[in-house]
């Protein structure tokens, strides 16, 4: 069976929930169009502030049915169901996905749709983009590792002795990483260095795109670079 995990709950072990319909929505990007008088044409200003297109929240959309038998107690597991998930912003793991979480805000909705059979309606307010399971410093277990689509992010605690070159794979969400350092050091990306102070901090310019990013680190001590990537 094809199974949802909303938070920390399975929606079939839990609630004996079916899946009927899955739409996860499809991510809008923010287009921004300038008419100028005399011009053939819109000016396409998308990608003017920022470097690259940003997109905007979409709607995931889950249909389920479930076997209740009488109106007690569909009321009882519906109003169960919305208690631990309505208006609530949690992650959504669909089937047996091992790489990336979708997170947004949950609707409930629920029907009766006939003596022995109830419909619920979850809706997710979701973020454009789905985010991989575990961050570069987080503890993973080979056993949830995807041969397909999953990248091997070890950036802990990674001994700099004068210096250290760190190759980042980027996925397509733009991403500003985090450092933790034992002691100061800088680090160099794009031919741009910036200075890192002892314990965590970010450098706001410093963002790591699609492709391979290279992170050159001057100095001795220890550093950790929180990365989590992100696809559409």
């Amino acid at each position: 069976m094809f199974d949802i995990q909303i938070g920390e709950y399975s929606l079939s072990s839990k609630w004996g929930l079916r899946l009927l319909d899955l739409e996860p929505g499809s991510p809008e990007a923010d287009i921004k169009l300038k008419e100028i008088p005399g011009r053939n044409g819109d000016l396409d200003i998308t990608e003017a502030q920022t470097g690259y297109t940003t997109y905007k929240n979409t709607s995931m959309k889950l249909t389920f049915d479930f076997v209740d038998g009488d109106y007690g107690t569909w009321l009882r597991k519906g109003s169960e169901i919305f208690n631990a998930l309505h208006g609530k912003r949690e992650k959504v793991i669909l089937g047996n996905e091992k790489t990336f979480y979708y997170e947004g805000r949950i609707s409930v909705n629920t029907n009766k749709i006939n003596k022995q059979f109830s419909k619920i309606e979850i809706e997710v307010n979701r973020d454009p983009y789905k985010y991989e399971k575990y961050s570069s410093t987080e503890d993973w277990p080979w056993d949830d590792f995807s041969f397909e689509d999953g990248i091997i992010r070890e950036y802990k605690d990674l001994a700099v002795s004068g210096s250290l070159e760190l190759h980042i794979p980027g996925r397509s969400m733009p991403v500003i990483p985090e450092f933790e350092c034992s002691a100061s050091m800088s680090v160099t990306h794009n031919e741009k260095t910036f200075s890192l102070p002892v314990g965590r901090s970010k450098a706001p310019d410093l963002l790591l795109m699609e492709g391979d990013n290279v992170l050159t680190f001057s100095g001795n001590g220890t550093v950790s670079v929180e990365y989590r990537g992100g696809s559409l």
